[in-house]
């Protein structure tokens, strides 16, 4: 190996470790890997509130149990993006849900959040609370900034089987051909 290729595989060897690293020096944490179609969907309980404030739990196993549900895991309440979204699922929810789907919009914000943000724009949907990141991470989708914490908006469709029939890993809030590969999925699962 010539002195040159040494030197770069040195060097590699000793910034790999800077790039896994935060500015801190913390370790950036692993993400478990993304549920893929096809596979179960991991179970979870979460509470839950809609544009009235009533909370109430769900969980995969019992109340949702024989369903569609579609999980949208989203950055934060009242951002632009998300804003963008759900107030298209809003819009065209007969278009991209119809009848007998559970739609569960997840962030990291709390339950008074999502009942406010719920209420000033008539959302037709109950939406999950998950402040300590624990169904965002049973589903991938949890940010890598331990500062800030946020999910990274990936959309799961899970069919009455309980099985994943459709993920988007990348949900563009702002590509019609997003929304129409999720009306599509969820008709497929029905």
């Amino acid at each position: 190996m010539s002195s040159f290729r040494r030197s770069l595989a040195a060097l590699f060897l000793v910034s790999t470790p800077v790039l896994a690293q935060t500015q801190s020096g913390a370790p950036v944490p692993q993400l478990p890997p993304t549920p893929a179609a096809g596979d179960v969907a991991p179970d979870f309980t979460a509470q839950v509130t809609d544009s009235t404030g009533k909370v109430w739990p769900v969980s995969l196993s019992g109340n949702l149990k024989g369903k569609v549900v579609v999980l949208a895991f989203y950055p934060l309440d009242r951002s632009q993006g998300c804003t963008i979204e759900l107030k298209k699922f809003r819009d065209e929810y007969s278009t991209i849900f119809g009848d007998g789907v559970a739609v569960l919009p997840v962030s990291i914000d709390t339950l008074a959040s999502h009942a406010s943000w719920a209420k000033d724009e008539h959302f037709p949907f109950a939406m999950i609370a998950d402040p300590k990141s624990e169904v965002a991470t049973k589903y991938g989708s949890q940010g890598t900034n331990p500062a800030r914490p946020y999910f990274r908006r990936t959309t799961f469709v899970i069919g009455k089987d309980g099985k994943i029939a459709y993920v988007d890993p990348k949900f563009n809030v702002n590509s019609q051909d997003a929304y129409d590969k999720l009306a599509a999925a969820v008709k497929a699962a029905k």
